[in-house]
């Protein structure tokens, strides 16, 4: 009977995550089969990334002074699994496939950078609750910051012998000018303030965050549909093993460590099992290496994480003690 409940909490999780795919497959199906051109997908990113997601994350962190403190100790177990899944991603690349230096960061960023943006804050909203907003926005506060001054600094070190402190700094501005980390930022000055946005501003940035999860979920199957899996698949593969299976394992057993709540560490693990992020072709474009298989991590974990999230936050309410 429990195995049968178990199976059955598991198909609900799935028929949730259902209307994800269904807007990633209508995406999907504009770009490549209705003849929407590549202007239109990029039109709508920046739309998603300028306006409705910072206006939801806004919303979100205006009314921060309501919600319970969020326990820094997730960033802990974020961040301190993605340096753990770095390493073994430098270890594989340069062991199992003879990586460079440049190949090999590259690689190991595609195990640890997740598409936080357009599909984790789509995929928390509907798993766990508008509640989880708080946590995903302090992750993502750091994320860009860490992740790419990390990929910086070993790249440059790869190329130069050492890193310079203008390419952090040059990479520190670019994501204080972020619109998503602007929105955060200004909903948390507003918090401070302890009172609720006045209704002239409330209205419009609520009715634009409504519509951010829904249209940046038809973006991302757009923006997916430009893509192709022709190379690299061994190395795709090996991407996604390091982002699906051993990233989000990690985190969970540092939240163990930690005795991080089960509220928290769900966000975490969430944010952590989400397919290879965008950011990884963007950066294997600007270095000139392993645009085709990171392309194609990118399309394979997508597929793979509509499933396999839903079955970690399934296991994790039922195996993950309540501290």
């Amino acid at each position: 009977m429990e195995s049968l409940s178990f199976f059955a909490q598991l198909w609900n999780q799935i028929l949730l995550s259902t209307p994800l795919i269904v807007l990633i497959a209508l995406g999907f199906a504009l770009g490549r089969f209705a003849g929407w051109p590549a202007s239109v997908s990029e039109g709508l990113n920046r739309f998603c990334f300028s306006v409705a997601l910072p206006c939801m994350l806004f919303k979100v962190m205006s009314n921060f002074y309501q919600s319970p403190p969020v326990d820094a100790r997730l960033l802990v177990a974020y961040f301190g699994s993605c340096f753990i899944v770095w390493l073994v991603g430098r270890v594989v690349a340069r062991t199992l496939f003879q990586m460079d230096v440049v190949s090999a960061s590259v690689f190991s960023l595609g195990g640890i950078f997740s598409n936080n943006v357009m599909l984790g804050i789509p995929v928390a909203i509907i798993l766990l609750g508008q509640s989880s907003l708080s946590s995903v926005a302090l992750v993502l506060v750091f994320n860009s910051l860490i992740l790419w001054t990390l990929v910086t600094v070993s790249v440059e070190w790869a190329q130069n012998g050492s890193f310079s402190l203008r390419g952090i700094s040059r990479t520190l501005l670019s994501v204080l000018r972020n619109p998503l980390i602007i929105g955060i930022f200004s909903g948390f000055v507003w918090s401070a303030l302890q009172r609720p946005l006045p209704t002239i501003i409330d209205t419009p940035v609520s009715m634009l965050g409504q519509v951010s999860a829904p249209l940046t979920l038809v973006t991302l199957g757009m923006s997916l549909s430009q893509y192709q899996i022709r190379q690299g698949l061994k190395e795709s593969a090996a991407i996604c093993l390091l982002k699906l299976a051993l990233m989000p394992a990690v985190i969970w057993g540092l939240a163990l460590l930690l005795h991080l709540p089960r509220e928290e560490s769900q966000v975490v693990v969430l944010l952590g099992s989400m397919a290879v992020g965008v950011n990884v072709y963007l950066m294997a474009q600007k270095f000139g290496v392993m645009q085709g298989t990171t392309a194609a991590s990118m399309l394979i974990s997508t597929l793979i994480s509509t499933l396999s999230t839903p079955l970690l936050m399934l296991l994790m309410s039922h195996f993950y003690p309540a501290y």
